[in-house]
């Protein structure tokens, strides 16, 4: 219907000149968005929308097209993210630098497409002045922030588990019936919408390989089947053989226990023990109320997916490698989400040689100052 509605706009257009000088901002932002919904995901058409509607329209719908244009127009624009970057939330605290960046993403694209359609001769998104922020980077529960934590409650913004607090969790859950969801996801660090769209024909038992094709979302409230974030989502995981025997027998109980009936029909690995697939928000909750219940130092679910990087970079695994499993586009994404735990890791790898190396040399350092002259 939506596409319908855009093809009997476009059919009725005027010239590019005239619809800049009588078309909004508004009205050129709600059609581009009618368009964006049969090329994109549909979480990501909802994530513009709320942009538009929330940010956008307030700030420059009421301008013409061509008041974006040129000088002027940029002018326009950087006065309207600069009332963005000062906006309050309820909290009392400023819109987030990053928030900034991805709401002129949004309109940094809609401009492209007025400008490819030659109702604009140039971007007025682009070269805007923008807030300094970066994103919150992943660390490590170390022992002293664990003890701060269980003393104040003040915890990092992003933090992982390292190797003991990781067994300590599937220890606890050994017994939970989604057991093997958890053990796959902390290991190979799956998103929760693609381990929640895992189906049994994705396991190549005998290859100990797991592909990764799609994911389910929620869109509106429903959940829906999607493809991965992107095209390097699409992937296939090698497997142990303790994994591989977990996830077979998981399969098995699947096929088992909704044998004759027309339950997961279509062969979810995963599923509640009605057959109704997981809802990958309802993931986040599960995990959430089991690291609540077993007093571990908390972390998201999403902070799995950080963890089998750092537990992969404590064991060696080169860069390229991790982000192949971890479904990123560029190892520059890897490295930049990680640097600060693969340092941390990097500092306790280099202590743990030191002292094999001296153990097995039986040296004794002086460090004192007369062997620091």
């Amino acid at each position: 219907m939506a596409a319908e509605h855009g093809l009997a706009e476009v059919l009725e257009m005027p010239g590019p000149e005239a619809m800049a000088e009588t078309w909004t901002v508004k009205r050129w932002l709600e059609y581009w968005l009618s368009q964006m919904e049969d090329r994109l995901r549909p979480s990501t058409v909802r994530a513009y929308r709320s942009v538009v509607y929330r940010h956008l329209i307030p700030r420059l719908g009421r301008y013409r097209i061509a008041d974006l244009d040129g000088r002027c127009g940029a002018k326009t624009v950087q006065r309207a993210v600069d009332r963005i970057t000062r906006q309050e939330l309820v909290d009392g605290e400023l819109i987030a630098p990053g928030t900034v960046h991805r709401i002129v993403a949004v309109l940094r694209s809609a401009l492209s497409e007025a400008r490819r359609q030659g109702l604009v001769s140039s971007n007025a998104a682009w070269r805007l002045r923008l807030p300094r922020g970066a994103r919150p980077t992943a660390v490590a529960w170390t022992r002293e922030r664990e003890a701060l934590w269980r003393a104040t409650g003040a915890r990092p913004a992003v933090a992982v588990w390292d190797v003991e607090n990781v067994a300590k969790f599937l220890e606890a859950v050994k017994d939970d019936p989604l057991f093997p969801l958890w053990w796959l996801v902390a290991l190979r660090g799956l998103r929760r919408g693609e381990v929640a769209a895992l189906r049994g024909s994705d396991l190549d038992a005998e290859f100990r390989e797991l592909s990764v094709e799609r994911q389910l979302l929620i869109v509106d409230g429903k959940v829906r089947l999607g493809p991965p974030k992107s095209a390097a989502g699409v992937r296939v995981l090698a497997l142990d053989e303790f994994t591989n025997e977990l996830l077979r027998e998981q399969r098995q109980r699947q096929r088992d226990r909704f044998a004759g009936t027309d339950r997961n029909a279509h062969g979810y690995l995963f599923t509640h023990p009605d057959g109704r697939p997981i809802r990958p928000d309802w993931l986040t909750h599960r995990f959430s109320a089991l690291v609540c219940k077993y007093g571990l130092p908390p972390v998201r679910f999403h902070d799995l997916r950080h963890g089998a990087a750092s537990l992969a970079g404590a064991a060696g695994v080169e860069l390229k490698v991790i982000q192949h499993d971890l479904g990123h586009s560029s190892a520059v994404t890897t490295a930049d989400t990680y640097w600060t735990v693969f340092r941390e890791l990097a500092h306790r790898a280099v202590a743990a040689t030191v002292n094999l190396l001296r153990t097995h040399a039986r040296v004794r350092f002086n460090l004192g100052a007369e062997s620091q002259a």
